[in-house]
């Protein structure tokens, strides 16, 4: 979905990112943070991405490298969520990482809400560690979420969803 202006200012975002972080989150870890692209900063991150994935793959295409520099321009804005997940003794890592992947959805949702429209993205670029480096993610961090946030440009048919009947199961003894 292509996202235009206006995007979220950074008022409606800090509302936008209060509505967020009310997620679960057993033992109040706060295991997430957030980065924000805006302007040029999408421009130059898409650069440094390209170049990136050139470091990795030498053989890559120029059509790969350019949709690596043009899918950070698609939107006004850009949210990477971060999980911090690091050693806790109590709560194990797998519950503070679906927090964090919580504040991706609630987030998306709140957008929507205010008349924003939203994509929750990840690819090759969340799983690398080098372009955690680039964000300046420490070694317990990860990407959870590239969030891209704008005001919807066409309208987008819903697409189909499962039948929750047919997902639901009772379980007997």
């Amino acid at each position: 979905m292509q996202l235009g202006e206006p995007g979220p200012d950074e008022g409606t975002l800090l509302r936008l990112l209060a509505s967020a972080v009310r997620v679960p989150d057993h033992g109040k870890r706060v295991p997430f943070r957030f980065i924000s692209l805006r302007g040029d900063a999408r421009r130059v991150f898409g650069e440094q991405l390209a170049a990136r994935h050139l470091e990795i793959d030498p053989d890559i295409s120029p059509a790969v490298l350019d949709k690596d520099r043009g899918r950070w321009l698609h939107a006004p804005l850009i949210v990477v969520v971060v999980a911090r997940l690091g050693d806790d003794a109590k709560i194990p890592e797998q519950e503070r990482l679906l927090t964090a992947g919580c504040t991706c959805f609630a987030l998306l949702q709140a957008a929507q809400l205010v008349g924003y429209r939203g994509n929750w993205l990840t690819g090759w670029a969340a799983y690398d560690r080098g372009v955690a480096r680039l964000l300046g993610l420490g070694d317990d961090e990860r990407v959870v979420g590239f969030v891209h946030l704008g005001t919807p440009l066409t309208d987008v048919p819903e697409r189909e969803r499962p039948d929750p009947a047919a997902l639901l199961h009772a379980w007997t003894p």
